[in-house]
């Protein structure tokens, strides 16, 4: 009895930091999905007010989700070094501000341009906010922290369709980064005042500067052949960047200090795989809501305020399964849950290629529904077996590598459907001499999502057994 009150005083310092970081980390993740899924909502207002054409449409959406790709190791490997608090703060700074700019932007150029920005203040958000959780949860508590963190990623996820859609039908689509600033300024105050200590495990290591121009120029080139189908500068770009990518793992393997440690490939088979099957799963599921807003504004005519109810039903479904699967991930190996999920993704994503001008809402409704509890199952069991794969040190690799799975997979996904609109759109405004292209380029879009997540599944149950480090 004597020693309970010292225990007690002993423990709450460090279940109050624990519980701080989880606040902070989780408010910002709610952030940066809470703005790509309104702007889904936004993208045809956006369209007929700078009157863009559907490539132009794409580049809004692509521009942040391919710098977000590009800086997120980066970013991840440079908290390591200096401090992922420090990051952490730069992130918001630069996520508010870059909101304001593109609010107030005046035509398409100035919209993306400010979308790169907003897309680095988003890596330096990502890249580190769940190297921060994991620093501070213990490997018994850190499947249950981090499935509250996806589920804040979700809930963003959710919220967006729905408030997007409201505020782009009553304010205009600038409303939705104005909105950003203020809440920016909520994180930022906590994260300064309440957010205490730093984790910087790498500190005193050198940063991989040659490995991050390599990294950049691969996906850069990548994504830009995607839009320049089916011209032979599409495949050149294509080919340039897949040649960089594989000049950089090349090199990764073989620099003393690499960006992104590849030796960490070879040593886990969990690490490995369950890398290999968040790409494969965000390739094959990003672009669905990006598709599906466009398909209910522009063919089934509804208001972005109507479209944004029925796009919520995947994310609200992400939202409040993710944390109990992260807390069961605690007991059950991941790979049997993520697997799961995969699956149901495959199957949802299956029935996406049977839907015309006709399909009910009712049908499109049960098929988010289905899609949303397969990214349940997946991604906060997935995570957890990435992060508890890795020694401390690589916590930052670990959640860049997170952060980069989710966005150069979001990138391919945005990717496979920029190419698909060279190929069946081109350079045109969509309007309805053009619907039938239009529902030609979704459907084959949905048949790739569809192989390429059925290959996930295979990935996904060849990581094998968890070990906590």
């Amino acid at each position: 009895m004597v020693n309970l009150p010292k225990k007690q005083v002993h423990k709450q310092p460090e279940n109050i930091a624990r519980r701080t970081a989880l606040f902070v980390a989780t408010f910002a993740a709610f952030l940066t999905p809470f703005m790509g899924s309104a702007l889904n909502v936004a993208l045809p207002s956006i369209g007929k007010d700078f009157n863009a054409d559907a490539i132009s449409i794409n580049w809004i959406a692509s521009a942040y989700i391919l710098t977000t790709a590009i800086f997120l190791l980066p970013f991840g490997r440079i908290g390591d070094i200096i401090g992922r608090k420090k990051i952490f703060t730069y992130g918001i700074i630069c996520f508010t501000i870059s909101s304001l700019a593109c609010g107030i932007s005046v035509n398409t150029g100035l919209l993306i341009t400010f979308r790169v920005l907003q897309g680095m203040g988003s890596a330096m958000i990502f890249g580190t906010a769940v190297a921060i959780l994991t620093s501070v949860y213990p490997p018994g508590e850190r499947g249950k922290a981090l499935g509250i963190n996806v589920a804040s990623v979700y809930t963003g996820l959710s919220a967006g369709p729905t408030i997007g859609g409201l505020l782009t039908q009553y304010f205009s689509w600038r409303s939705i980064f104005l909105i950003m600033v203020p809440l920016g300024l909520i994180t930022l105050w906590i994260t300064i005042n309440r957010l205490k200590g730093e984790w910087s495990d790498a500190k005193g290591e050198k940063f991989d500067v040659r490995g991050m121009i390599l990294y950049g120029l691969g996906l850069c080139s990548i994504m830009y052949g995607f839009s320049k189908f089916p011209g032979w500068t599409g495949y050149v770009f294509i080919s340039a960047g897949l040649l960089i990518v594989l000049l950089f793992g090349w090199y990764e393997f073989r620099t003393e200090d690499p960006l992104f440690e590849m030796r960490l490939l070879s040593r886990s088979r969990v690490f490995a795989y369950s890398n290999l099957s968040a790409l494969i799963h965000y390739s094959a599921t990003f672009g669905v809501g990006f598709m599906l807003s466009l398909y209910l504004q522009y063919i089934k005519g509804l208001q972005p305020r109507e479209a944004g109810f029925i796009l919520v039903a995947q994310p609200l479904i992400m939202a409040v399964f993710s944390p109990l699967t992260g807390k069961l991930s605690d007991k059950i190996q991941p790979r049997i849950l993520a697997s799961a999920g995969m699956t149901a993704s495959a199957f949802g994503l299956f029935m996406l290629t049977f839907i015309n001008k006709n399909t009910s809402v009712t049908v499109l409704l049960l098929i988010l529904v289905l899609l949303g509890m397969g990214y349940a199952l997946f991604s906060s069991p997935n995570t957890n077996a990435i992060m508890s794969s890795v020694e401390r040190k690589y916590y930052g690799i670990a959640s860049g590598s997170v952060g980069t799975m989710r966005m150069v997979g979001q990138m391919f996904s945005m990717g496979i459907a920029m190419m698909l609109f060279s190929l069946f759109l081109g350079r045109v405004e969509i309007n309805p001499d053009h619907f039938d292209d239009f529902m030609q380029a979704m459907k084959i879009s949905f048949l790739i999502f569809t192989f390429l997540c059925t290959g996930g599944i295979f990935a996904s149950l060849a990581r094998g057994k968890m070990v906590n480090i």
